[in-house]
């Protein structure tokens, strides 16, 4: 399963193949998953792709704007937990 921004470009790849279906940066290994484990952790996206070279500076954006887009559109209202 490849996943595009815009029809353009395909950012994301799912294959069984690839580390068992995980969701990779497209022509890569590398989760995305690493991109949103780094950033929770307090690194920067210097410091993400520093790791990840094969990653560049534009799919870690566009993932990101992909990801701010699904939220965006989500018919799934977010709360915050009231506890």
């Amino acid at each position: 399963m490849l996943f595009y921004l815009e029809m353009k470009e395909i950012l994301i790849n799912i294959d069984k193949d690839i580390l068992g279906g995980t969701p990779v940066f497209y022509g890569t290994r590398v989760p995305i998953k690493n991109l949103f484990d780094s950033l929770e952790a307090g690194e920067n996206i210097d410091e993400f792709l520093e790791d990840f070279e094969g990653v560049s500076r534009g799919q870690v954006i566009k993932i990101l704007k992909l990801s701010e887009d699904l939220i965006k559109s989500s018919r799934i209202s977010l709360y915050e937990n009231p506890a």
